[in-house]
């Protein structure tokens, strides 16, 4: 038997892809960092990713004026650092020196790559078309990083509400794509 699920809830079962943290960096000020989880890809190559940024975030006006950011993605075994990042803001906390993260120079961007993640994403703002509508930014990664020890581990998936699930067994099936 199905039980209706109230319309509020419906993002936590279709959230698309890891929590990742985005960096901002306007001169002249700190570089900031947000938990973000609202996005998806739209294209492989060149890659190009959807996001949304709420207004609100003190990271909307350093990707509204600069145009450019990183996406890290960092390991599960950060959910506590992701998800304290998710609750203050950059507006009056230094994000980097409060969690201890490391901020290592980019090549393309002036927002700083995250030493701790995963894999680094190094984004210039393709489109903003939809930014007034819905807050949604195209980003087009123009230069990837990984950190090979990381290369396996896991990440999270936020599913609302202080819930996350962390990757499980990977498993590979023959596919005609690489």
């Amino acid at each position: 038997m199905m039980k209706e699920l109230p319309l509020s809830k419906v993002y936590q079962f279709i959230e698309p892809g890891p929590v990742v943290l985005l960096t901002t960096q306007v001169p002249g000020t700190k570089p900031n960092v947000m938990t973000m989880s609202w996005l998806m890809m739209l294209e492989f190559e060149p890659p190009l990713i959807a996001c949304v940024v709420a207004e609100g975030n003190y990271s909307f006006a350093a990707l509204q004026k600069q145009h450019k950011c990183v996406i890290a993605v960092p390991p599960a075994n950060l959910a506590k650092i992701v998800t304290d990042i998710g609750n203050c803001t950059g507006g009056d906390t230094d994000k980097f020196g409060s969690f201890d993260l490391t901020p290592l120079p980019a090549s393309q961007v002036e927002a700083p790559l995250i030493g701790e993640a995963i894999v680094n994403l190094e984004c210039r703002v393709k489109d903003s078309q939809m930014v007034k509508a819905y807050n949604l930014f195209v980003l087009e990664c123009v230069k990837a990083w990984e950190t090979p020890k990381l290369k396996d581990a896991p990440m999270l998936h936020h599913h609302g509400y202080g819930h996350f699930s962390v990757d499980g067994e990977r498993i590979h099936i023959k596919s005609k794509m690489r």
